[in-house]
């Protein structure tokens, strides 16, 4: 094989997975995803702080993944990457292009995003309603991603992901965080289930150590969470100075 087409399939296969980062099938169709704490979940690698854990799914060909990991940084950081709608192209792979719409707020609002597909496969967009939700007693915070394409026109040069499920959660340790990132995906196509099963472990690895790394650029710090009175997270805010 050529270097040039060794390349070429390289990016491919990136690219592929970089799609299963954005695609994952609705609930409403294949049920909730698999409990954190299932004992089905067995560990597939091991990356300076990142662990990947796989099961597999009744009814599936493609294993659902489970990323533990344990940040050198503060939650506040955290928040203040994922709050800025423009952040999935600083962490996620393969996504291009990011930014917000609509009238949501910082507890239920929409994004759209475009993850790249190497030619001849048509690129990606997909349109997520992303609800934010924190407990001041844990400080605990969590994230749903959720599909809805009819929110926004689809592009002729584009294909539309339509069914999305995603949790990530977020703990404080101190000046640490522990991420939890679960999904389970059934790629559109034909993709076989034992190829894409042997390159999951790899795209969160590369998107959790990238999320680390930026959120210790200059930019993401100085921020402070704000709580409500009745313990509820308001927001994620740059501190007074």
């Amino acid at each position: 094989m050529t270097t040039t087409r060794a390349h070429g399939v390289s990016r491919l296969i990136s690219g592929i997975m970089g799609l299963l980062m954005t695609l994952s099938v609705s609930a409403s169709e294949t049920g909730p995803l698999p409990s954190e704490d299932a004992e089905a979940w067995s560990l597939r690698k091991e990356v300076d702080n990142v662990r990947i854990y796989t099961m597999a799914r009744e009814g599936s060909g493609f294993e659902a993944f489970k990323a533990v990991a344990e940040l050198d940084v503060p939650i506040e950081n955290l928040m203040a990457v994922m709050v800025n709608p423009e952040s999935c192209e600083e962490w996620v792979h393969n996504c291009t292009e990011s930014h917000a719409f609509g009238q949501g707020d910082f507890h239920d609002r929409y994004a759209y995003s475009v993850n790249d597909m190497p030619w001849p496969v048509a690129d990606r967009d997909y349109v997520l309603r992303i609800r934010t939700r924190g407990d001041a007693s844990t400080g605990e915070i969590i994230m749903d991603l959720n599909a809805t394409p009819n929110m926004r026109a689809e592009f002729n040069s584009r294909v539309r992901v339509d069914r999305s499920d995603t949790l990530y959660r977020f703990t404080p340790e101190g000046d640490r965080t522990r991420m939890v990132w679960v999904q389970h995906t059934e790629p559109n196509g034909a993709l076989p289930g034992w190829l894409v099963n042997s390159l999951i472990v790899d795209i969160p690895v590369k998107s959790i150590l990238a999320l680390e790394a930026v959120a210790k650029q200059d930019r993401y710090q100085g921020y402070q969470l704000q709580w409500g009175e009745d313990g509820t997270l308001q927001g994620v805010s740059p501190e007074a100075r």
